[in-house]
Formats: C-alpha cells, sequence, structure tokens
C-alpha cells in the first residue's frame, strides 16, 4: 500500500522538511514520515501539495512529460484583455523555453479563498483581478513568468488542483492523508 498526503500548503512554507532562513518547513503541519513532494511550490505561492511514497505516483504528478493537468489561480496587477490572454492560450515564449498552451479565463476572486498573510500590497490607483490558469507543466516560477509576460504581474499564486484533486475541504494548513495501490492512487489524479 502506498501513501499519499494532501496539504494546503500556506505562504512562507517551504516545500520541504527542513526549514532554511526566514521560510518554515512541512514538519511544522505534517506529523507523516517517509513521503515526499511531488510536485514542489515556491515558498511564496500557496495551496495543494501531494507528498508520497510512491515513486511511480511522485513521477507521475510532477514530471512535465505527463502532462498531468494543474490549475492555478493567480491574482495578477491590472486586468488583462482578451488578447493578452491569447498569448497564454498559444503558448507563450519565456527566456528559457517556450510555455505550452495554456487554459486561461477571468475569474471572481475565488469565494472560498483564505486571507493570505502577510497580505499582498494594495495600490489604489492599480486593480487587481483573478486569472484560473491550467498548465501540464510545471516549471520552475512558470505561472509567475508567465504572467509577467504579457505585462501582468502576478502578486499571488494558489494552486487549486492537480488533475481530479482539488483543495475543497482542506482548510490552510490542514492535510489529510489516505492509502491505496498505484493503480488507485493514479486514478486520483487522470482527467
Amino acid at each position: 500500500m502506498s501513501s499519499i498526503v494532501f496539504f494546503n500548503k500556506p505562504y512562507g512554507v517551504l516545500s520541504q522538511f527542513t526549514s532554511e532562513g526566514k521560510w518554515r518547513a512541512l514538519n511544522e503541519f505534517i506529523p507523516v514520515k517517509g513521503v515526499y513532494v511531488a510536485g514542489r511550490l515556491d515558498a511564496d505561492s500557496e495551496g495543494l501539495l501531494i507528498l508520497t511514497d510512491d515513486g511511480k505516483l511522485q513521477a507521475k504528478i510532477a514530471d512535465p512529460k505527463h502532462k498531468l493537468e494543474k490549475t492555478y489561480w493567480a491574482q495578477v496587477e491590472g486586468v488583462p484583455d482578451e488578447a493578452a490572454l491569447d498569448k497564454l492560450r498559444a503558448g507563450i515564449r519565456l527566456s528559457d523555453f517556450t510555455a505550452q498552451p495554456a487554459r486561461v479565463r477571468l475569474i471572481d476572486e475565488p469565494a472560498e479563498l483564505w486571507p493570505r498573510e502577510p497580505p499582498i500590497r494594495y495600490r489604489a490607483a492599480i486593480p487587481t483581478s483573478w486569472l484560473e490558469i491550467r498548465i501540464g507543466e510545471g516549471k520552475n516560477r512558470q505561472v509567475r513568468r508567465m504572467t509577467a509576460a504579457i505585462g501582468y504581474p502576478t502578486l499571488r499564486l494558489i494552486r487549486a488542483a492537480i488533475g481530479k484533486v482539488s483543495l475543497e475541504g482542506l482548510a490552510l494548513g490542514q492535510w489529510r492523508q489516505m492509502a491505496g495501490s498505484y493503480q488507485d492512487l493514479q486514478g486520483k489524479f487522470n482527467e
């Protein structure tokens, strides 16, 4: 039997069990031993983090070659128009690679959203908006780099889902564990 942990990672927490500098670590939240992160989130990003003790499942989740769709909510500076969003939908050239076409749309601020500590900077003269961005890659700081490339920097980034697994029912800083065979667990991620 494999073990899998779903965790709603707060801002300021590293995707590892050892703290570094000002950043906290997973060991403050998750007492489960022998599980490893499958698809990291930066310390300044929030949301769904999955850990498992199954190497095959970890690769299925994290390796971009599997193209497992990840859904992000990005609060951006400004309000992108359809022309800007079409650049993301077409695939956008970044400095070291071309991001694959993304499924992207403007959304209202998610109703189930928790306050971020510390809050993002607020500027009265510049509005913000929320995007739902779905990608099958997940390279280092990819979503932030994509929104910056179209002129709308990301202020807050939350991973809302990986495949069919979402944050639903997981409060900020909360985790839950399940067990099953590789085939059982793999079905949780296939679209």
